[in-house]
């Protein structure tokens, strides 16, 4: 996702969809937002993989600010999409954040 998502000027929303194994099924855009915003709802995040028979996905956005530290609103993003993917039984496996050339994953740093 960094290769993707390090040079843009605004924040970008991808969902990556993933089968039982693993393998990717989809990679959608979900959001482009502005310079410090992105609108990004579970309703948009579930549509593709509901329609790609997703068991699990990962989210990643960029920081144009070139700051990868997960904003309140990153935080509550990840819990209602977390949620939602409970109620669906599609399992939200990480949410990265990628900002110039640099990532943070919640995940990987206990932060869901």
């Amino acid at each position: 996702m960094t290769e993707y998502l390090s040079d843009v000027d605004r924040e970008y929303c991808l969902l990556i969809c993933l089968s039982i194994r693993n393998t990717i099924t989809a990679l959608e855009v979900v959001s482009i937002g502005t310079l410090d915003a992105a609108l990004v709802t579970p309703r948009e995040v579930f549509k593709s993989a509901i329609l790609s028979n997703s068991a699990s996905i990962i989210l990643a956005h960029s920081h144009p600010s070139g700051d990868t530290t997960p904003s309140k609103e990153d935080m509550e993003l990840t819990e209602r999409v977390k949620n939602a993917g409970e109620i669906l039984g599609i399992e939200l496996l990480d949410h990265i954040i990628v900002a110039d050339g640099k990532h943070f994953s919640l995940r990987e740093n206990g932060l869901m």
